[in-house]
């Protein structure tokens, strides 16, 4: 089922909800994934983001995500602006990433501390997004649900931990996806959630030594 909003299509500035409302969505994601404010972004467009990006408007949707504005921020007409004001370093190029979703980029964001992080994902209409990739995991993320990322050693009994203090919490998982890049190495787990998850979740969740790092992403 689909409501009247989903077809009307999002509130936002800009032409186009996939590649102005979508973009904005997309680089908004990918800074809640670093995880502290940007510093230098390397922002490389697949498909019809990189054929049309300055016509409509997906260069500063993106980078107007990337500082934390919302699709319908006056202040994406002047994100790049904004950007050089605020000194954030910003490039954009094209990549070919094959069969991917012609409305895919890829940002490779560098924070305020130093804390790097490469996010693909693609924004598939309607203002609607899919990260399709953290780092060197493949993930599946809309943004529609709060989600928690998990980075950990592929181990048994880490998944029954995560959601036994899930539990213990009365936070329902709506959906969840681990993957790994060797048997025995490094994982990561992402759930998303019904109920929003609080710094105390968090602390609980990595009272484990096999977790590397856990945290939040809220719903955009």
């Amino acid at each position: 089922m689909r409501g009247v909003f989903d077809i009307v299509g999002p509130i936002m500035i800009g032409p186009s909800s996939s590649h102005t409302a979508g973009a904005a969505r997309l680089g908004l994601m990918a800074r809640k994934i670093l995880g502290e404010p940007v510093k230098k972004a390397e922002i490389l467009l697949h498909g019809s983001f990189a054929q049309t990006y300055m016509g409509h408007g997906t260069d500063k949707a993106l980078i107007g995500g990337i500082m934390g504005f919302s699709p319908e921020d006056d202040r994406i007409r002047n994100a790049l602006a904004i950007a050089d004001e605020r000194g954030v370093e910003y490039t954009f190029a094209p990549i070919d990433l094959a069969d991917a979703h012609p409305n895919t980029a890829l940002l490779k964001l560098t924070g305020e501390t130093g804390r790097k992080v490469t996010v693909g994902g693609a924004s598939i209409g309607g203002g609607n997004i899919e990260v399709t990739r953290i780092d060197d995991f493949e993930v599946s993320l809309t943004g529609e649900y709060p989600a928690m990322v998990v980075v950990h050693r592929d181990r048994p009994g880490v998944i029954n931990t995560i959601t036994g203090v899930l539990a213990q919490y009365n936070i329902n998982v709506a959906f969840m996806r681990v993957s790994r890049r060797t048997r025995g190495q490094q994982a990561m787990m992402i759930i998303e959630t019904d109920d929003e998850l609080t710094d105390d979740i968090i602390a609980a969740c990595q009272d484990n030594n096999a977790i590397e790092t856990a945290f939040a992403i809220p719903a955009i």
